[in-house]
């Protein structure tokens, strides 16, 4: 049976990536920064029948709690053949380059980039472990540098000084992974799951958890000869699912 470690896993499209890599039958370790809360959401999911899950405390913004989250899941596996890379934060808007408070700036990029490399680092020796490792981190369509220059892009205006910068660069840790992981089995990708209504956004987006979730999911069930080092996204490329970086 393959593993999967979602981070941010207790709610929203985490907790709905967790439900959709169950129902394909992974064995899934749901992280929560949030002990009680973790528990809680492996509680929902075995009500629905769904029981080849447990809850990993891991907090990304937290060095020591990660490497005991690896501990952790040291002594229930050996493999793991899936990470995602899911918990996030916004930092609140409004949020401008010139005048946004550089501790915020610090506060988000602890969380959606340092904490990606400190956990991806963490589990790195039990993804090479497996034969088909993957490694998926949830990005964000305004992280496209690309169309972030292109005036016409629907986007264009929406310019969060620190979560587009923190999302662009966990895009370029990404392509750096991948290419140093090129020669191997590994699948190394970024994924926009879309403008999704969660709490993240006070509901506000347009998208569903479960399209964006499966969005995630694919990525995560690439076969043998899926590609690497790619930005998905539906929402800035609709006709051939990659965004530009």
């Amino acid at each position: 049976m393959k593993t999967a470690l979602i981070t941010g896993a207790n709610k929203s499209i985490g907790f709905e990536t967790a439900r959709q890599l169950l129902q394909k039958d992974y064995y899934v370790y749901l992280g929560s920064r949030d002990a009680q809360k973790g528990e809680q959401a492996v509680a929902q999911l075995n009500s629905e029948g769904l029981t080849q899950v447990e809850a990993i405390t891991i907090d990304v913004d937290r060095p020591e709690s990660i490497k005991a989250a690896r501990q952790v899941l040291g002594l229930k596996t050996q493999v793991l053949d899936v990470l995602i890379n899911n918990a996030g934060i916004s930092g609140g808007f409004p949020q401008t380059a010139a005048e946004g408070d550089i501790n915020t700036f610090r506060q988000v990029f602890e969380t959606n980039f340092f904490g990606v490399i400190e956990t991806t680092q963490a589990f790195l020796d039990l993804l090479r472990a497996s034969s088909q490792p993957r490694i998926v981190n949830v990005t964000s369509g305004l992280s496209s540098l690309t169309l972030h220059n292109d005036p016409s892009w629907k986007y264009y205006a929406v310019k969060g000084a620190y979560y587009t910068t923190s999302k662009a660069a966990l895009n370029a840790y990404t392509i750096v992974l991948a290419h140093e992981l090129r020669d191997t089995a590994f699948r190394v990708n970024a994924v926009d799951p879309g403008y999704t209504a969660t709490d993240f956004n006070h509901h506000n987006g347009t998208g569903t958890v479960a399209d964006a979730a499966s969005r995630v999911v694919k990525a995560a069930l690439l076969d043998a000869d899926g590609p690497t080092s790619q930005f998905f996204s539906d929402d800035n490329a609709p006709e051939t699912g990659i965004s530009p970086w």
